[in-house]
């Protein structure tokens, strides 16, 4: 890690502004974007109470926000307690490599630790070549392939 000071906290209410610029760029990156609606609903869910809904942590780095991380807790069929999935993951380009990632990825293995989860897993895209330096050195890779329905 650099010299720089990572913090990952709650998604606050004041954090709209900052949480959207982190998401859109993360949406960019995949090549895709989401209504207004979307967004707002999103946002709610993530201030919200429900444990079913998804959970948001910030990054920040010299106390700026700089990564998101949304991941939610869910039933599995082969397990008695819930697991975690990790949805959405971003740091800025501008900050990767100061263990921003590293932070929020395990700020989520907390998070599962305390609510009694025994995995956490997320999904990326093959040629996510970045990212996924930092994944193999910090989680297995497994052989499932994901398929998707096509409307």
């Amino acid at each position: 890690m650099s010299d720089r000071t990572v913090i990952v906290r709650p998604i606050e209410a004041s954090d709209r502004q900052a949480w959207e610029r982190l998401w859109d760029s993360y949406l960019a990156f995949y090549k895709t974007s989401v209504t207004d609606t979307v967004k707002a609903s999103s946002f709610a869910r993530l201030l919200g109470d429900d444990p079913h809904d998804f959970h948001g942590l910030i990054a920040e780095v010299d106390g700026t926000p700089a990564g998101l991380v949304h991941y939610l807790f869910h039933r599995h069929g082969w397990k008695v307690e819930n697991v975690c999935y990790l949805q959405d993951l971003y740091a800025d380009p501008a900050v990767r490599g100061t263990g921003i990632g590293r932070a929020l990825i395990e700020a989520v293995y907390a998070a599962a630790d305390a609510a009694g989860a025994p995995s956490v897993y997320w999904l990326t895209q093959e040629d996510n070549d970045t990212a996924r330096q930092l994944y193999d050195r910090i989680a297995a890779k497994t052989d499932f392939i994901k398929y998707q329905r096509v409307l």
